[in-house]
């Protein structure tokens, strides 16, 4: 029923995530492309073959907000890709570095009950499978196949939580990921400012934050 719901929602999408996907490929480079889909804002970037695409989600999960990024390698090299690259800076507030996957898993490990792991899957699901142009080689999906599936409460939880969050890991050329993304924020959501990510190659994408 799942799957049969979940490809039902990517058919019925399916041209206006292209015309989203080679709107961003056609775009100068350096140009950020924004772009609204199934109630999220999507904004996406290009820079020597390398595409990232990210959306706030609109939920919390014990004192981190969460952005839901994409990355394509459409470049001849192989790109180090992991979730401390990206600083989260809001307006009149202080840089926010991401937290390491495994600070994350951890953390919710430790504290996060399963109910709130579910909440923040079903708005992940919602995002990738409802508006997302690009369909990940080696993301959530390849994860969520290898999660455990049983198991104590809190192990579940981390599961899940494994499954969602952006992990370190060598893309290689043609290849394609997504993750979410934590900023230990006090609980409060993304607001207003600027989302830069720094990749160990140099190249640096930086987006307004609406």
């Amino acid at each position: 029923m799942f799957s049969d719901c979940v490809r039902s929602v990517v058919e019925s999408l399916s041209k206006v995530l292209l015309v989203a996907f080679f709107g961003a490929s056609v775009a100068a480079p350096g140009q950020v492309i924004e772009f609204a889909s199934n109630g999220l804002s999507y904004m996406t970037l290009s820079h020597a073959g390398l595409t990232l695409m990210y959306a706030p989600l609109p939920v919390t999960i014990r004192d981190f907000a969460v952005i839901q990024i994409s990355y394509s390698n459409g470049s001849g090299e192989v790109q180090l890709i992991k979730p401390v690259d990206f600083v989260y800076t809001p307006d009149g507030g202080s840089p926010i570095r991401a937290a390491p996957e495994d600070v994350v898993i951890q953390e919710l490990y430790q504290k996060a009950g399963r109910p709130d792991v579910m909440k923040l899957q079903a708005f992940y699901e919602k995002a990738l499978y409802g508006s997302q142009p690009m369909r990940s080689s080696n993301g959530y999906e390849a994860r969520r196949l290898s999660a455990l599936a049983g198991g104590p409460e809190g192990l579940r939880a981390a599961a899940a939580a494994s499954a969602i969050t952006l992990v370190r890991m060598e893309m290689k050329p043609g290849e394609s990921t997504d993750g979410a993304v934590f900023f230990r924020n006090g609980g409060r959501p993304i607001k207003p400012g600027k989302l830069v990510a720094q990749l160990d190659n140099g190249s640096v994408f930086e987006f307004p934050v609406r």
